[in-house]
């Protein structure tokens, strides 16, 4: 079996006269980010590497959660997680080496979402820093065959 953890980027910071690709956190968002690392840390055992949209919010959310890991994977930073379609998210997963049994793809809604009711079947809500995870029965490249089942999905709590 393989896992594939979908996390949403924290809340970003709106207030900044910046292009979408750069806009950065906010002070709630470097929390969230940080308590999405603790959950994963605690409940996601040998993550092998992270897939992350190149925008800003996208990266520091994972620079953050990865801080909170006990050993943090290798990290991709891949130009097509940004803005990318169900069918685009899933075309990615389903390259992912068989060598690694658990990814995280940091990106955005509503690609993460709609993969997640692809996957699934499932709908479930990626707001900021929410986290899905998702068991496939198959490998990667069997991704979105139907035999696959959501775990957990939800905003981690404050704290842990």
């Amino acid at each position: 079996m393989h896992t594939l953890v979908l996390l949403r980027h924290a809340k970003s910071d709106w207030t900044h006269d910046v292009g979408d690709l750069d806009r950065p956190l906010g002070d709630r968002g470097r929390r969230q980010a940080s308590e999405a690392g603790r959950w994963l840390g605690t409940n996601i055992a040998d993550i092998d590497l992270a897939v992350v949209s190149p925008a800003r919010r996208a990266r520091s959310t994972w620079e953050l959660a990865a801080a909170e890991l006990d050993s943090p994977p290798e990290t991709r930073i891949d130009e097509r997680v940004y803005a990318a379609s169900d069918r685009e998210l899933l075309a990615m997963v389903r390259e992912l080496p068989e060598e690694c049994r658990t990814a995280v793809v940091v990106g955005h809604n509503p690609g993460l979402e709609e993969l997640l009711t692809l996957l699934t079947g499932t709908w479930a809500s990626m707001t900021t820093s929410a986290i899905a995870v998702v068991d496939l029965q198959g490998g990667w490249a069997t991704a979105g065959d139907g035999t696959s089942s959501l775990r957990a999905a939800g905003r981690p709590p404050a704290g842990g």
